[in-house]
């Protein structure tokens, strides 16, 4: 009975981690992401196709996500420490232009943010994410291929795990 309970602790587990896990980036996934065009929260051009060629991290987020909201100071400070280096950070806002707009009045981002809304959704879908969950980040190299993805808030450990080999 108590080997039962285990297993289906274990297969339960298993399947969490399975739903939530990030899962193989889709074919054609990264050429639709770099023809891209988003527009900024307030109206501006945000051109996927000019950051291709040097290290690029992308978080998609949301106003609404506690998570989401906690990782950004992290990133921000990830973007000023790494971006002589050539890294990139790009926001994509799962939400409604007027809120990014009130909330980063609040907490000014220095680093670009495009608004995907609910689209945003399926596009993080392409690159991995099997739930759609937010915070969801993804790291392209060098080449504009998928090096690192995180379903979940980012830690300083992760950003430094990443920097490394690119």
């Amino acid at each position: 009975m108590a080997g039962a309970a285990v297993a289906a602790a274990a297969a339960g587990a298993w399947m969490s981690w399975r739903r939530i896990a990030p899962q193989p980036v889709l074919s054609g996934a990264e050429a639709a992401f770099w023809a891209s065009n988003f527009e900024g929260p307030n109206g501006e051009a945000v051109n996927l196709a000019a950051m291709r060629g040097r290290p690029l991290l992308v978080n998609f987020w949301a106003t609404w996500c506690p998570p989401c909201v906690e990782e950004l100071p992290l990133l921000n400070a990830f973007n000023t420490a790494h971006a002589a280096q050539g890294w990139q950070v790009l926001g994509l806002a799962v939400d409604q232009p007027s809120a990014v707009r009130g909330f980063m009045q609040k907490l000014p981002l220095n680093f670009p943010v495009g608004m995907a809304g609910f689209a945003g959704t399926d596009l993080s879908r392409s690159l991995g994410n099997p739930s759609g969950s937010l915070p969801y980040t993804v790291v392209f190299g060098l080449e504009g291929a998928v090096l690192h993805r995180k379903i979940g808030k980012v830690s300083e450990a992760d950003l430094a795990q990443w920097v490394k080999p690119v």
